[in-house]
């Protein structure tokens, strides 16, 4: 099958009065222009130019693969110069996925925003909590909160992002707070089941970085993140639940945090993407710069 390097290869020697000047041309020898010619007409099956002759003249079947192959030079020139426009110009289609929680108070309101700031581009948003990563080359950005096991994707953090261990002064006033994470074992707690993490391990360290795992047996679960915290604010439990989504209950007092003086795994917000920087659209790295824009400082603080 013929290239796209014959073709070139094949305008060159078109506009060139002979070989020899089409070999300077091409910064080859002579003899190297005879044998890629050959090549070409061999890989065809026909003669390209008359011979013998001094000057190049192309055969009918030459001028048919030189009129013909400069339009699908020029084809492939015109194609470079709008995938080049394209990643200047935020158009296409924006492919994200996101957690349930977190894509629905944050992702969404910005995809819209972006939308509305690039009347050119569509949007696809889907929420999950259990991504398939199978068909992680389906989006664009993914964005993630929690343990990562997936190396093959670009990382950009987002925020950081805490964990804590909550209840609400319901529920402390009717079963009193727990001051170490073994006491955990005697409460009520709430399991949020999500990215195939296993939920009931809560692994602590104290003050002096020493770990306190515990095994706790949920009272209450759901794969829902709002579900477990409403259950939290009505009193019927303990949960273990991101800064970003707690956090304004601990400001209203809704929620209390528990053991302060311990911390957790921390599950920081991260955009995955499967091209390096210099390889994404516009449309990619403009959300990107907006997400970082919105996210940092962190808006639930």
């Amino acid at each position: 099958m013929v290239t796209t390097e014959d073709l070139k290869f094949i305008v060159t020697i078109a506009e060139s009065r002979t070989l020899a000047e089409a070999a300077r041309a091409l910064n080859i020898t002579p003899p190297s222009v005879t044998l890629r010619l050959q090549h070409i007409e061999k890989k065809l099956a026909v003669k390209l130019i008359q011979r013998p002759s001094r000057i190049v003249t192309l055969t009918e079947e030459g001028q048919l693969l030189l009129n013909k192959g400069r339009l699908i030079l020029q084809g492939l020139d015109d194609l470079q110069e709008l995938i080049n426009e394209r990643k200047e110009q935020v158009c296409g289609k924006l492919r994200v996925l996101a957690p349930l929680g977190f894509g629905n108070d944050y992702i969404a309101p910005l995809l819209g925003e972006y939308k509305a700031m690039h009347p050119q581009l569509d949007v696809e948003l889907e929420l999950s909590d259990n991504p398939n990563w199978a068909k992680h080359h389906k989006w664009d950005i993914i964005i993630y909160i929690g343990e990562l096991n997936d190396s093959s994707l670009k990382m950009i953090t987002l925020a950081k992002n805490q964990r804590f261990i909550c209840a609400s002064p319901k529920y402390i006033e009717r079963k009193g707070i727990p001051q170490t994470p073994n006491e955990l074992i005697r409460h009520e707690c709430i399991a949020l089941r999500e990215n195939n993490e296993d939920v009931t391990l809560w692994q602590f360290t104290d003050e002096k970085g020493q770990p306190d795992i515990i095994r706790i047996t949920p009272t209450l679960a759901s794969n829902e993140g709002r579900v477990i915290k409403d259950w939290a604010i009505a009193g019927l439990g303990i949960i273990m639940r991101s800064e970003w989504d707690v956090q304004p209950q601990i400001n209203s007092g809704d929620l209390i945090r528990l053991l302060p003086t311990y911390s957790l795994p921390n599950a920081d917000i991260v955009a995955l993407l499967s091209s390096p920087s210099k390889e994404r659209s516009a449309r990619i790295s403009g959300f990107i710069s907006l997400l970082k824009d919105r996210i940092t400082p962190m808006p639930w603080k």
